[in-house]
């Protein structure tokens, strides 16, 4: 903790851009635990909080977009040759092909939070040409909420980061596939609300006949 503490005090916000960006295009950086620290920094007044919010979202997001350009215009065979200098290898596109190919693209809501997933997110939607519109909007959203949760860790629980960051790291994918779940049902609802309430008018209907005739 006490190297990145000494990047803050002489980089300042910069060390939150570059080190996102780096970690976003799959080059080893601690995110999580630099965006604690900084919070935790900002509690104390070396920082501002919404800058460090806002450095830490824009270094991420703008990660994530340029290794998903990299992967829709470079294509599955150029990382089956070269994936291998950033890790990712062929072995691990199959088995992260899988996974989209399992839960669909709404496994970016939850891909900040899945160890192993967050810094190959942007090459594997972009390789299956998952939509532009898609990758943008969940993205986006999963990784304002990762921002947000790590830097309010640090400036709410100074320091007792690294125990809180291992209980987030246990818990959190569940808990962000949970609301997940909740908004695609809130969304699916919304969309067919008119076939939804046509059909329980239907089945209205029939058990109101079905209880008249038995009355009979």
């Amino acid at each position: 903790m006490e190297w990145i503490s000494e990047l803050f005090e002489q980089y300042g916000y910069g060390v939150l851009f570059l080190g996102l960006f780096a970690e976003s295009l799959a080059i080893p950086f601690p995110g999580e635990l630099a965006m604690a620290i900084s919070g935790h920094m900002a509690a104390g007044g070396t920082f501002h909080l919404l800058w460090i919010m806002l450095v830490s979202y824009l270094g991420a997001i703008i990660g994530t977009i340029v290794t998903y350009v990299m992967g829709r215009k470079l294509g599955r065979p150029f990382f089956d040759k070269y994936g291998k200098y950033i890790l990712l290898k062929p072995q691990r596109i199959d088995t992260l092909t899988t996974w989209f190919a399992k839960y669909s693209d709404k496994l970016i809501l939850v891909s900040y939070f899945v160890p192993g997933l967050r810094h190959f997110t942007g090459y594997i939607a972009g390789i299956l040409k998952v939509r532009s519109r898609t990758f943008f909007l969940y993205n986006s959203v999963s990784g304002l909420i990762w921002v947000i949760l790590y830097v309010m860790v640090g400036y709410i629980f100074g320091n007792k980061i690294e125990l809180l960051l291992h209980l987030i790291a246990q818990y959190s994918v569940w808990a962000v596939a949970g609301g997940a779940i909740v908004l695609t049902t809130f969304i699916l609802v919304r969309k067919n609300k008119a076939s939804l309430a046509a059909w329980a008018r239907s089945r209205y209907h029939r058990l109101f006949k079905l209880s008249a005739d038995s009355d009979r």
